[in-house]
């Protein structure tokens, strides 16, 4: 199917983050872009006042006409939705180019530059500061980002003359290999989506493949916050504030303030001014970009920071996550307690998984579990937040809370520091627990 020749675009499954990015990208192309998704959100609502038409019943009647066409329409769909969705048999028995996201991503990304971030963890940072640094630079880019950048509101930008894009590459369901790269940041590999690949060594080998689809004829480079062909000397934390020189093979940049001051940022930083640097991007450029980030929507996101109580909400599903976020604000805030509210995402994580959340959750002074967040899955016999709350180290304040008990939980609890951890909706109640805090801590 030629992207320039098609009339209109149709998503089952149109609410998800990296969905979204898509049907802004056709909406910019002038395209007839309609959709489904399972329910409302803050994000499908902002779609439709972009010019998106989308519905939350699943029902073949509900697909505008102008999307009934084989021969002018695209149909884009997540993994996420089940196999046997109406609208999606609809489409598949008439015989309708069937896409999943990745695969339209590697369509767009072909004619292009991709400049792809790819991992376990801190793909959405990184992939999200490299586009700011570029985007702001003379060099400039095109993004599809996996959160929604807090510098521009948005998960895509967009650009007439730069040949770049910048991608993330999601492992999930083998999405990246879709992907051509022109160049690519891998972040970490540690194992996770095992209800896809089984065992740690396929999801390896899944990495291992994609690095063949990245252009032929690659130099390779390591990074890491401390060594490496990229990395960061003399790190300086303190009053809520870090500052680092960047070292590459062929220049010094000395003195950047991290716009977000977290120390996982440092490593995540060396990455993207890597990727700006190896695309053309100024030292100079690089110097105010990084400085000018302000992150990433649940990303390490403050929601509230005063003398009295600080609170920030964070994406961190993965153990591995889990630590590295509790470690960095351990760092920031030496003599608090710090409690954290965790919704585990997906019963398999849970299970294959349930021993290394409760370390990484002890390494906390209170944990607050609620129950586990389905997303795809249905539930698992003898699977529930319990496996990791028995687990949890002796000693640390803990309890089990339905989502909907977090609220009256907190009024009654004495925070300091206060984290929402997972990728399920419990951030949903961010605003509600933001306010709460703030009365309860100002008055």
């Amino acid at each position: 199917m030629n992207i320039e020749t098609i009339k209109s675009v149709y998503f089952v499954g149109a609410g998800g983050i990296g969905m979204s990015a898509l049907i802004r990208y056709f909406l910019s192309k002038g395209k007839t872009v309609a959709g489904y998704d399972r329910t409302s959100s803050e994000l499908t609502e902002r779609l439709i006042t972009e010019g998106a038409q989308i519905h939350y019943e699943e029902d073949i009647d509900l697909i505008p006409e102008e999307c009934k066409d084989k021969a002018s329409t695209l149909v884009v769909y997540t993994p996420a939705v089940p196999q046997g969705h109406a609208e999606l048999t609809y489409f598949r028995e008439n015989g309708f180019d069937i896409h999943k996201r990745s695969q339209v991503l590697g369509i767009i990304t072909r004619s292009s530059k991709g400049l792809c971030v790819a991992g376990t963890h801190g793909k959405t940072t990184t992939s999200t500061m490299a586009a700011h640094l570029l985007h702001q630079s003379h060099v400039g880019c095109i993004a599809f980002l996996g959160g929604i950048s807090k510098n521009y509101g948005t998960n895509l930008l967009l650009s007439a003359t730069s040949p770049y894009t910048v991608i993330e590459a999601d492992e999930f369901d083998r999405s990246f290999h879709w992907l051509s790269p022109w160049m690519s940041v891998i972040t970490a590999t540690d194992p996770d989506h095992l209800d896809i690949y089984g065992t740690k060594e396929a999801y390896l080998e899944s990495f291992r493949h994609y690095t063949t689809l990245i252009q032929p004829g690659v130099a390779t480079y390591t990074y890491s916050r401390n060594e490496g062909d990229f990395h960061a000397e003399n790190i300086r934390i303190g009053n809520g504030e870090i500052f680092i020189d960047f070292v590459a093979p062929d220049t010094r940049i000395n003195d950047i303030q991290l716009g977000v001051p977290v120390s996982i940022n440092i490593e995540n930083g060396v990455a993207a001014m890597a990727l700006a640097h190896l695309s053309g991007a100024t030292d100079e450029e690089i110097k105010q970009g990084m400085a000018s980030f302000r992150g990433v929507d649940r990303r390490f996101d403050f929601k509230l920071k005063n003398d009295r109580i600080v609170f920030l909400s964070d994406y961190a599903h993965h153990p591995a996550e889990i630590a590295q976020s509790v470690k960095s604000i351990r760092e920031l805030y030496r003599d608090k307690k710090i409690t954290a509210i965790f919704q585990p995402h997906l019963y398999t994580r849970t299970r294959d998984f349930y021993k290394d959340f409760a370390d990484s959750l002890s390494l906390l002074d209170e944990v607050i579990l609620t129950e586990i967040y389905p997303a795809r899955e249905q539930p698992i016999p003898g699977v529930t937040s319990q496996l990791i709350y028995d687990n949890l180290r002796p000693g640390i304040e803990k309890c089990i809370c339905r989502k909907e008990d977090v609220l009256s939980l907190l009024a009654q609890k004495h925070t300091e520091v206060l984290v929402v951890l997972g990728a399920g909706d419990l951030d949903n109640y961010a605003p509600q627990i933001t306010q709460l805090l703030s009365e309860k801590y100002h008055g």
